[in-house]
């Protein structure tokens, strides 16, 4: 696939099928991963996979702490968005798509919940990439590097033909994957990408999300 059309084909997939990606393809997908570019060659991430047993387990305890209302506790820089404005608009409006593919009333509370649900499962992905980094670095310096490798791993799984979901709710309770994947406590886990081959049936892979016009957000100037 060309480099412009897997950029333009990559978006969020949020229901895979149960096949299995083989572990070498995930291989290939990291090492592609890390020629991400990074300061000065820093390459401050590092990856840790889940799937199988390691990966099921940790779906039930996410899931078992949401319900029970335990508080989420992420280990990396969580943005604070306005309540107003243009991301806020532009968080409603995805929103909106989403629940109107897939049929989900504003006012159904129980659906909303079980659609929240399934972000704290990797929205049931056979596998997931959990990206950390280690404690000696600053809680945000290496977070624009990191974000250069989560690009990189979501093109590269367009060759492989598989789909994938940058999604902090996967890493929301650190505690549980720190149980049950054995992550020491010297490295920050920073955010998750859920991993596998698309569903085609499902409602919401079929949401493309818009972009503003590169007109709205380029000043030119000398030119």
């Amino acid at each position: 696939m060309d480099i412009l059309e897997a950029i333009h084909a990559r978006k969020s997939i949020r229901k895979f099928t149960n096949e299995p990606v083989p572990k070498e393809v995930l291989r290939n997908i990291l090492a592609a991963a890390t020629r991400a570019p990074s300061a000065m060659n820093t390459q401050p991430w590092e990856f840790i996979v889940i799937a199988g047993d390691v990966l099921e387990t940790v779906k039930k305890k996410n899931v078992e702490k949401l319900r029970a209302g335990s508080p989420l506790n992420p280990e990396h820089l969580v943005v604070g968005w306005p309540q107003e404005g243009i991301y806020r608009r532009r968080q409603v409006e995805l929103g909106k798509q989403i629940f109107q593919l897939m049929n989900i009333p504003r006012e159904d509370k129980v659906q909303r919940a079980e659609w929240l649900e399934r972000g704290f499962r990797y929205f049931d992905a056979p596998a997931a990439i959990i990206v950390l980094a280690d404690r000696a670095l600053s809680e945000g310096g290496p977070l624009l590097d990191i974000g250069t490798a989560l690009q990189t791993i979501c093109l590269a799984a367009l060759h492989y033909d598989l789909g994938t979901c940058i999604e902090d709710q996967g890493v929301m309770y650190p505690e549980v994957l720190r149980e049950y994947a054995g992550i020491p406590a010297s490295k920050r886990i920073i955010m998750s990408i859920a991993i596998g081959y698309p569903n085609g049936d499902f409602p919401a892979n079929r949401l493309r999300s818009s972009r503003e016009s590169v007109d709205a957000i380029t000043s030119w100037r000398g030119m």
